[in-house]
């Protein structure tokens, strides 16, 4: 299938790597902004795994309304588009994963188009509504969908007026540009090398190296096996940052209901149905598990936030 690109839309993505690389020839090395471009690397790339992923995609997890908005706008200063569309896009990834309608498959695709076209391409642009009907309800978050640069924006200007050029290219530019190849390297290389602990209908692996990277997304064979969890590193050894800031958000009372997987699951005895289709399946725009009915949770198929 011919994939069809906005070359023109996709400028602002090329331009920021440019700006990363002359930016920091203009302002020279510098320590304070190395470190402010990987704190702020790591605090949005909660953003888009603690948010975009394992909350608006997968609601392993709830929250209330104020805490769920506050997500979407940490997600979106990583500039990966809405957190409407990540989620919808995502749920089609699990759905179809490695199949022709993946929208990042890299077994079909590819590597580049697995890592970074699939997020520039138009075939991709639009965000379908029927698949996230859990949250579309919300004006608030459909206004951030349409207006996803703005946290972003916002994030630049003051990185800019608190700190100046250095703070800009490093804290923003740099710092984002890193964040991209991370985030994306879990759909090209997490799908190419590494160990697979379970037997999933797709290609995805577990590699330790991504899991640092990603805070924990590396872990993806289990993720892709029990999707709900909200710990995706399944074993103590297997480190996973996301899931620990999580803990600490739940300990302060701002989300609660971690899903996790429990020892059965954990064991191999979640049942995939001969693996015939994914571990999970979309219905009505919410995740819902497949057989065991134990482990299903009503209130993880609808909207938590009120």
């Amino acid at each position: 299938m011919k994939k069809r690109f906005g070359w023109l839309v996709s400028l602002p993505f090329y331009l920021v790597h440019v700006a990363a690389v002359v930016g920091v020839a203009m302002v020279g090395w510098s320590w304070k902004g190395a470190i402010l471009a990987l704190a702020l690397y790591y605090v949005r790339m909660f953003g888009v795994t603690g948010g975009y992923h394992r909350y608006f995609s997968h609601r392993t997890y709830r929250t209330s309304r104020a805490f769920q908005f506050v997500l979407a706008c940490l997600a979106q200063t990583s500039i990966q588009k809405g957190a409407l569309w990540w989620a919808a896009h995502h749920r089609d990834h699990h759905k179809y994963s490695d199949t022709p309608r993946d929208p990042h498959s890299f077994r079909n695709y590819g590597f580049w188009y697995s890592h970074v076209g699939w997020i520039l391409s138009r075939d991709t642009e639009d965000t379908d509504f029927s698949k996230i009907g859990d949250l579309a309800r919300y004006p608030e978050l459909r206004w951030l969908n349409t207006w996803h640069v703005v946290p972003a924006v916002a994030l630049a200007v003051a990185l800019y007026v608190i700190g100046g050029p250095v703070a800009l290219v490093y804290g923003f530019f740099v710092s984002t540009t890193l964040l991209w190849h991370g985030t994306f390297t879990i759909n090209s290389l997490s799908h190419m090398f590494g160990k697979r602990r379970y037997t999933t209908t797709d290609d995805s692996k577990n590699n330790p190296i991504l899991a640092i990277v990603t805070m924990g997304e590396g872990w993806h064979n289990n993720h892709h096996y029990y999707p709900r969890s909200a710990r995706q590193g399944f074993f103590w050894w297997e480190i996973d940052m996301s899931f620990y800031v999580l803990k600490g958000l739940e300990a302060v009372g701002l989300v609660w209901d971690l899903n996790v997987p429990s020892e059965k699951v954990i064991a191999g005895g979640h049942s995939i149905k001969g693996v015939k289709k994914p571990a999970s399946a979309l219905v009505g725009g919410a995740v819902v598990e497949e057989p065991e009915s134990a482990l299903s949770s009503p209130a993880l198929a609808t909207s938590d936030a009120e």
